[in-house]
């Protein structure tokens, strides 16, 4: 086994690759449907709340979750699925479709309804919405032989240009025994990894021959006919699944992490990080998908393990299921994996983000109820009037977010001689300070395109502009939100320090030495 720096190391580079693994993805494809609103009051027909509704939004659930991750995973992905002949058939092509998710293997099938869960969230008095039921709408015999065999066709002709397969099995008919066989007959001739997220209450002799199982505690403990309350039980418990005939089986622990054992002898724990839960859903489906890339990528089993173990710690931190970019999960993993006291300053920025991924954690933060703060400038040569300026527009909402002007941008701005600190160091520096939730660099001259994609609550500025000077008033405005003109501290300026220092430096230095 190697260390762990070597295996930080090598997974690290896989991931950092630029290549895009294709994975197919077969399994039973829903729609998970999110409706929020407040309860204010009891009805007056029963004793129950009244969900006065505001907003609604569909995400792709199911098999399409974990496609779904797996495109924001940066990986091609061809999802091979069933839908029925209704219009959520058409809000799942769409979805896929906005994924970047091809859609030539989902089959629909007239007899059939596509797969609808419901959830109802409601808030009070400004609390973050629970979910107060679920609602299904579904089909859950198994295909009929006409749409499997619409399947086979297309898993036989997409089978050989793919690294990796995932079989997200829901129960809820697709996973069928032939259907499954043969994808995994075709997986182990072609040395392609068939990973099996299993459905409850599943046999798992189906399973036999594919590379790995992923079930949960509760599933692994229902094959088994025992309760799993420990990582030890966790463990044996994997060892014991290998006796349906499954190269490995990854056990899921949630707040323990995760139980490794495979035929060859090895077996490991896996210890979550400790986090604060927001909401267990598709944290099983982020296993299955994190594993499955960093396989696809060339991770081995201890470094794919370890890469899905901090994957799902992010994703029960978010609400509901939520696609995470490879580079969050990077980013992530760099921080987890790196020495304690070995930060250094250009370390230290793990919450600068790319625009992609700032994007996916300002919805989920949004999703919780939180109002979004954006600011930005050069920050070059970081100073006391910066520091204020940052504190004070923190205490406008519940989340900072600062557009740093690129190195580029800076020259176009301020002349060829700056910024006298480069773009990576300035991150760093505003990333090191409590206030600031996330710094994003952006290249334009003007930072309207990046107010426009970000649309925050209160968009702060210095008092020494005028409101309808304030570059992406407009935007914020039209979409709701409103500007804040920060208070002026001191007499702090970037270009009047950048003088003195010359000053300083200009004179000589019998008269620098006195004047220290």
């Amino acid at each position: 086994m190697e260390g762990t720096s070597t295996v930080t190391q090598s997974l690290e580079e896989l991931l950092s690759q630029p290549g895009r693994p294709r994975i197919l993805v077969l399994g039973d494809v829903m729609v998970d449907r999110y409706v929020w609103g407040d309860v204010e009051r009891i009805s007056p027909e029963a004793p129950i709340p009244v969900l006065k509704v505001d907003r609604s939004e569909d995400r792709l659930g199911g098999a399409g979750n974990v496609a779904t991750m797996l495109a924001a995973l940066a990986t091609d992905v061809t999802l091979l699925g069933v839908v029925g002949d209704d219009d959520e058939r058409t809000r799942v092509v769409e979805m896929l479709a906005e994924a970047g998710i091809a859609t030539d293997s989902v089959v629909r099938a007239a007899d059939r309804v596509t797969t609808v869960k419901q959830r109802l969230l409601g808030g009070a008095h400004s609390h973050h919405p629970q979910q107060m039921i679920r609602m299904d709408r579904e089909t859950a015999s198994p295909v009929d032989g006409a749409t499997a065999e619409q399947l086979l066709a297309c898993l036989r002709r997409d089978f050989d240009r793919v690294a990796a397969v995932v079989v997200s099995d829901y129960g809820k008919g697709v996973c069928g025994d032939t259907i499954l066989a043969e994808t995994i007959r075709l997986g182990r001739k072609a040395g392609v990894p068939v990973v099996v997220d299993p459905a409850p209450r599943a046999n798992y002799t189906r399973y036999r021959g594919s590379t790995c199982i992923t079930p949960n505690r509760t599933e692994a403990g229902g094959a088994l006919g025992r309760a799993i309350d420990s990582p030890e039980a966790g463990l044996a418990a994997a060892e014991d699944l290998l006796a349906f005939g499954i190269d490995s089986v990854m056990v899921t622990l949630d707040r323990d992490g995760i139980a490794w054992a495979d035929s060859r002898g090895n077996r490991r724990l896996f210890p979550v990080h400790a986090r604060e839960v927001c909401d267990i859903t598709g944290a099983g489906d982020m296993v299955a998908a994190a594993f499955s890339c960093a396989m696809a990528l060339g991770a081995d089993w201890a470094e794919a393990c370890q890469f899905a173990n901090v994957a799902a710690g992010l994703e029960v931190q978010r609400l509901g299921v939520v696609a995470l970019p490879r580079e969050t999960l990077l980013a992530e993993w760099r921080a987890k994996s790196a020495p304690v006291g070995s930060a250094s300053l250009a370390e230290t920025p793990s919450k600068k983000v790319g625009l992609d991924a700032l994007l996916v954690e300002l919805r989920r933060r949004r999703d919780d109820g939180q109002r979004i703060v954006m600011t930005n400038g050069c920050f070059d040569l970081l100073h006391p009037g910066h520091v204020a300026s940052l504190e004070f527009a923190r205490r406008q909402g519940d989340c900072l977010v600062v557009g740093l002007n690129s190195d580029r941008s800076v020259r176009r701005l301020k002349g060829p001689q700056r910024p006298l600190v480069d773009e990576r160091d300035r991150a760093a520096m505003l990333a090191a300070l409590a206030c600031v939730d996330y710094v994003v660099v952006f290249d334009e001259t003007s930072v309207a395109p990046l107010v426009g994609r970000i649309l925050p609550d209160v968009l702060v500025k210095s008092a020494q502009y005028a409101e309808s000077e304030v570059v992406g008033h407009e935007i914020v405005e039209a979409h709701g939100g409103r500007i804040v003109r920060c208070p002026i501290e001191g007499e702090y300026s970037t270009t009047r320090l950048i003088e003195r220092i010359a000053q300083a430096a200009s004179r000589p230095n019998h008269a620098r030495k006195e004047a220290a």
